[in-house]
């Protein structure tokens, strides 16, 4: 029997976000909680995300510890996942794969690497329709099945959850399937069908996956967030106390790139100016008194009040109290060198904006924090 849940991808993020999300929906055994249990599909050629697949092919699921600080209690607790029942590579069973398109799903996810919506020269028309070749990239894998359910069952809807850390995911993934379609010179029925009956969800997923378990599994903190911008026709995997349904995406993702991005490359930037230990944790950082003040100080002085201007401060500081539990987080170890990769980019990716909308907004606060680590990155 197929499952009404399509994931591409493996990654340890998925199974204690997204997958873990619907195991507990469906633990609950009340109707309505998930629209069904989840096919895993390998979209690459990586030997691991080949071992988790087999792994999850044996079924039985897999453990997810969750640990870390929850209200100022100390969280270690194992759960179990069951809600992954399939499991496949694309490479080997992709006639499967489009029949199992054409019959149950109802809900596709994916949350593929870096350059997961790059394209393949050799991907081409050809390919619709010919279920013996796979396609290369993964763009073209969702185009070439979305037109297969097009072609089988054109009345029925689609919902789409990319949960890459693209700004306005959704919308990306759209247009680039969309664009792909168009050179392809496909039926404009079927593009016009990719706008009529398929919602392309744009979204924000928060959660510190800290270590895969072999052969499958997951850490996590017990902090986790789904964000989903609310449309009409969106059909949600499942219902969690961490989706959130909301008409301001905007909000959330400002408070994370703000507050936890913004705070990481701050702590980052005090790392490479004072020479600090280059294997310093956040958790020592954070328990670092005079490091401590500092980040406290750059969230009060110069981020808090942008906030303010917005009409958003209580969330701000409903924020970091959370926030601030995920940082002293006492079974995590990670490494401000990691943060410090691509630091210059990160500083203009992440600060650029704060500094951005303090002026658009007229906030009058100086920032000097934030202008100093943008003109060192620039200079």
């Amino acid at each position: 029997m197929g499952q009404a849940i399509l994931q591409f991808g493996t990654s340890r993020f998925l199974q204690a976000h997204v997958d873990l999300f619907v195991s507990q929906a469906l633990d609950r055994g009340e109707a309505g909680q998930a629209v069904g249990g989840i096919t895993v599909v390998q979209t690459t050629r990586n030997p691991a995300s080949a071992a988790r697949v087999a792994a999850l092919a044996a079924g039985g699921g897999y453990p997810v510890r969750i640990r870390g600080l929850r209200r100022g209690q100390r969280v270690d607790e194992t759960v179990s996942c069951r809600a992954v029942r399939q499991a496949l590579q694309a490479e080997a069973d992709w006639p499967e794969l489009c029949d199992a398109v054409a019959a149950d799903v109802r809900v596709i996810v994916s949350n593929t690497a870096d350059r997961g919506y790059q394209l393949d020269e050799s991907d081409g028309p050809a390919l619709i329709g010919e279920l013996s070749r796979v396609p290369r990239s993964f763009p073209a894998k969702l185009l070439v099945l979305l037109h297969h359910r097009w072609s089988t069952r054109p009345a029925a809807d689609l919902s789409i959850f990319p949960c890459e850390l693209i700004e306005r995911n959704g919308d990306v993934l759209r247009d680039v399937v969309r664009s792909m379609a168009t050179q392809w010179a496909l039926d404009a029925a079927f593009i016009d069908w990719l706008g009529a009956h398929c919602v392309w969800a744009n979204s924000l997923v928060d959660r510190i996956v800290s270590e895969a378990l072999e052969p499958v599994g997951a850490v996590a903190e017990p902090y986790a967030l789904w964000a989903i911008e609310r449309q009409p026709g969106l059909v949600l995997p499942c219902v969690h106390e961490a989706i959130v349904l909301t008409d301001d995406l905007e909000r959330h993702e400002r408070l994370k790139l703000f507050l936890l991005n913004a705070g990481h490359t701050f702590l980052a930037e005090r790392w490479l100016l004072d020479g600090r230990a280059q294997g310093e944790t956040v958790k020592e950082a954070m328990n670092d008194e005079a490091l401590r003040g500092e980040l406290e100080a750059f969230w009060a002085d110069e981020v808090l009040p942008v906030f303010d201007a917005l009409g958003q401060r209580a969330d701000a500081e409903a924020y970091l109290v959370d926030l601030r539990e995920r940082l002293l987080n006492p079974f995590l170890d990670h490494r401000i060198a990691d943060i410090a990769q691509n630091h210059a980019q990160k500083v203009q990716r992440r600060l650029g904006p704060v500094v951005a909308l303090a002026d658009q907004l007229q906030c009058g606060i100086a920032q000097p924090r934030l202008r100093r680590a943008l003109a060192q990155a620039t200079s």
